[in-house]
């Protein structure tokens, strides 16, 4: 509530939550009105932003969609891949603007490399957060490897050809660490680790291609690039001198991006916003949300064959 309370060119009409209690608080708090009537609410408004829990999602963006609203929807953008596929459709039929938040993508330390050519064939990523029981309705695929799963498919760009993935139920019902292996059809293989049993948080993401190293660290919101070059290039705060073994001598870069001091949350919020009153589009499409959904459901389907056969 707040963030959107920050948001520029933006009325915030009110909200709905069953829930009387915590409802009496951000009423109070926000001094923002409470509905308690869905459809009132939506029928109010010309934008909604649905942060229920995952099993709500297809129902509350379905009526949204179907009166002609806007929408911002909390990852994942379903709790099935069927329901995820139909709000694509309805989306496309209504001709509105929906957001998926995949935040991540607003990440300062990943807006860092937006001039910078990426074009990664080996990708390890490690999501490591402590438990929670917030969340653990669904796996830990959904609940935190989703994030970068959207970030490799947004990088990638090349159709998924296999996948392979093992997980474990530890402290829920549901996969708490899991680990999978992504291969596209242009070469490009990236290996995906997710926990939410860890003792230490991590967000981190390290891209090898061509020449270079991209290392990005969600968390903390650093970048570095580590580079082979010519000997005499310029840009980079240290050089490492190389003897290639053939005459000929280059350089390893270290290179770290500025990092703007951007509040992801707010940037998203805003950028949605702006797509609407101007006729843009969004930054992460339903779509989007809806790719990233199908390969974290063919991961689960390849973690519980895994399982099966390894009687876990």
């Amino acid at each position: 509530m707040q963030q959107w309370l920050e948001v520029a060119d933006v009325q915030v009409v009110g909200f709905y939550d069953p829930n009387n209690e915590q409802a009496t608080i951000a009423e109070q708090k926000y001094k923002v009105p409470r509905f308690t009537d869905m459809e009132q609410l939506i029928a109010a408004c010309d934008a909604l932003d649905v942060v229920t829990t995952t099993i709500t999602h297809y129902d509350i963006a379905k009526k949204c969609l179907l009166a002609g609203k806007h929408l911002f929807i909390e990852k994942p953008l379903a709790h099935t891949l069927d329901e995820a596929a139909e709000l694509v459709q309805l989306v496309k039929e209504a001709n509105v603007k929906c957001q998926v938040g995949h935040v991540e993508r607003y990440n300062p330390a990943y807006l860092a490399l937006d001039n910078h050519i990426l074009q990664p064939m080996f990708i390890e990523g490690h999501r490591l957060a402590q438990f929670n029981p917030r969340g653990t309705d669904v796996s830990v695929i959904l609940d935190l490897m989703i994030h970068d799963i959207d970030i490799v498919l947004h990088l990638v760009k090349s159709p998924v050809r296999r996948i392979s993935a093992s997980g474990v139920s530890v402290l829920s019902e549901n996969a708490d660490i899991a680990n999978a292996r992504i291969e596209f059809d242009n070469g490009c293989v990236a290996n995906l680790t997710a926990s939410r049993i860890s003792l230490k948080k991590m967000r981190k993401i390290r891209l090898f291609q061509r020449d270079s190293y991209i290392g990005i660290d969600f968390l903390e919101k650093k970048t570095e690039i580590i580079k082979l070059k010519d000997a005499g290039e310029k840009g980079s705060i240290t050089d490492f001198p190389v003897d290639m073994g053939d005459g000929t001598k280059k350089v390893i870069s270290v290179q770290l991006p500025e990092i703007a001091p951007v509040n992801a949350i707010n940037a998203e919020l805003s950028e949605f916003a702006q797509a609407i009153l101007h006729d843009k589009p969004v930054r992460v499409s339903v779509y989007d949300g809806y790719q990233a959904m199908d390969v974290a459901h063919q991961i689960l389907k390849k973690m519980s064959l895994h399982n099966e056969l390894h009687n876990v």
